[in-house]
């Protein structure tokens, strides 16, 4: 058996996973978030590990599994933070998640001295403060103490990894997350290291994601659960293990769209897909030799989270009730359109000064119209990804679902409407990258002879066919909607 171990953002869901694809129980413990002003968003690495180990402990008790019979453990984890540990490997501050926009002036100098464009050729990224590069200089200018004594930078599974082995090192798809990554050489671009004036012996060794790192040390075994010894796989990020948990494992395999906290829209590639306006980026995939051009906004779900619980705080229902009652009324019809930046933005506009805003607001409008305005802003954000890779000669007939939000179904039809494609919920709405986790580790144990292992575990749900008189009037809501965002981007500049 499998134990994977998904590190989102907002807590860790351990999952067992049988030898012939069956995914046998799971269990998530949940961690805070520290968001503050000016782009603050941190987290405490201590956090994770507690969460692992709590996650662990009641996984075994509630799947009646001995730690014996888990045969490995692997990861998928949140991307594109900074985690600096010092010499014996503790941290030396909370942890810079993916979501902190602060490092804008490191960012600048970046582009500054490498230009955008170069940037984006090297990395398969534009350059940007959501990044790890810029996140480990702002550190070194504002806390010089807490960086003087940072000796290694990984990411949040990488971190988990060290405290399950004692062994320090990444994979390819969290490094291509970090702005430091040449994706062409496969290994860490010293032209950007040296640019940002810090040490290359910072970043750790770069191993395949299918990697045994090490082995379940006795320390952790005693605060796990888990058998010392017991292989522990590195893993890979969550957007690329979402691809693989999802069935996207090459060219052939089409689109699909993860609606969690971010949210994007991704396809599986055979080379970096370099827009020509930049509006996408490439992660590598964990699959060797592949790669996943991807277009994630910041607040996807996390919009959907926001005017729910906004709207109805502490109520029981308030998701169906709201999304329901969303289902019965216009928004951007009736000239309502809401610009889901709650974090800034990353695709398709790298703005990390863009904001959320409400426009078109009437008397008449209510909760539900708020609901609805969320929903299509989504939508409409996600609708760019899908259009710069067709314009960049990727055929999308269909794009599958997954991750926590794909549960509601008016997301789903007015995705299909907006896009003009069906849109199909896949059986792994909830565990798509914890699987990606899981077949990583396998493979990497030879549990699974290769990643078609994946068709095993997912299968089709309900199908969302487009509406194409509403696909059209879309169409004319969806320029609106990018007329809104530029007229108010000189606004945001002056917040």
């Amino acid at each position: 058996m499998i134990i994977s171990h998904d590190l989102g953002t907002t807590g860790n869901k351990a999952t067992l996973v049988s030898d012939d694809g069956r995914v046998l129980a799971a269990v998530t413990s949940t961690y805070g978030t520290d968001f503050g002003p000016r782009g603050k968003a941190e987290q405490q690495p201590e956090d994770w590990w507690s969460a692992v180990c709590a996650a662990t402990r009641k996984l075994l008790v509630t799947a009646a599994v001995g730690p014996a019979e888990v045969e490995v453990v692997s990861f998928s984890g949140q991307m594109m933070g900074a985690v600096l540990l010092d010499g014996s490997g503790v941290p030396v501050r909370p942890a810079i998640i993916w979501a902190d926009t602060r490092s804008v002036a490191e960012t600048a100098v970046l582009v500054e001295r490498v230009g955008m464009e170069r940037g984006y050729r090297i990395t398969g990224h534009r350059l940007n403060p959501t990044y790890s590069l810029s996140k480990i200089m702002w550190v070194r200018e504002h806390e010089p103490e807490a960086f003087a004594r940072a000796r290694t930078v990984v990411l949040a599974k990488d971190f988990v990894a060290y405290r399950l082995t004692g062994v320090l090192a990444t994979d390819p798809s969290d490094a291509s997350s970090t702005n430091a990554y040449d994706q062409s050489a496969g290994t860490w671009s010293d032209e950007l290291i040296e640019t940002a004036g810090v040490d290359r012996s910072l970043f750790p060794e770069i191993v395949a994601s299918t990697a045994v790192v090490g082995t379940v040390t006795d320390e952790a075994a005693t605060a796990t659960g888990l058998l010392g010894g017991t292989p522990v796989v590195m893993g890979g990020g969550d957007g690329p293990m979402g691809a693989l948990g999802a069935g996207i494992i090459g060219p052939e395999s089409g689109a699909y769209a993860y609606v969690g906290s971010s949210s994007w829209v991704s396809v599986a590639a055979d080379a970096p897909l370099h827009d020509p306006l930049m509006r996408s980026m490439t992660f590598n995939h964990v699959v060797p030799g592949r790669y996943v051009p991807t277009a994630t906004m910041q607040a996807g779900g996390a919009s959907l989270e926001w005017v729910v619980e906004t709207l109805a705080p502490g109520q029981d229902d308030r998701y169906p009730r709201l999304l329901a009652e969303a289902a019965q009324v216009p928004a951007s019809e009736d000239g309502l359109y809401f610009l889901p930046h709650l974090l800034g933005e990353r695709s398709p506009y790298w703005n990390p000064a863009a904001r959320a805003v409400f426009a078109g607001l009437g008397r008449h409008h209510g909760p539900a119209h708020l609901t609805r305005a969320v929903v299509e802003g989504v939508a409409f954000n996600l609708y760019t990804g899908l259009r710069a890779f067709v314009e960049n000669g990727n055929q999308i007939d269909a794009v599958d679902a997954i991750g926590g939000a794909a549960n509601a179904a008016l997301l789903l039809q007015v995705f299909a409407d907006v896009w003009g494609v069906p849109v199909t919920r896949r059986n792994l709405v909830d565990e798509a990258t914890a699987v990606g986790a899981a077949i990583v580790g396998g493979v990497g144990v030879g549990l699974f002879d290769d990643f078609a292992v994946a068709d095993r575990f997912s299968a089709e749900l309900d199908t969302f066919t487009p509406d194409p008189a509403r696909h059209t009037r879309y169409g004319a809501e969806y320029a609106l909607f990018l007329d809104a965002y530029r007229r108010l981007e000189p606004w945001f500049d002056k917040l």
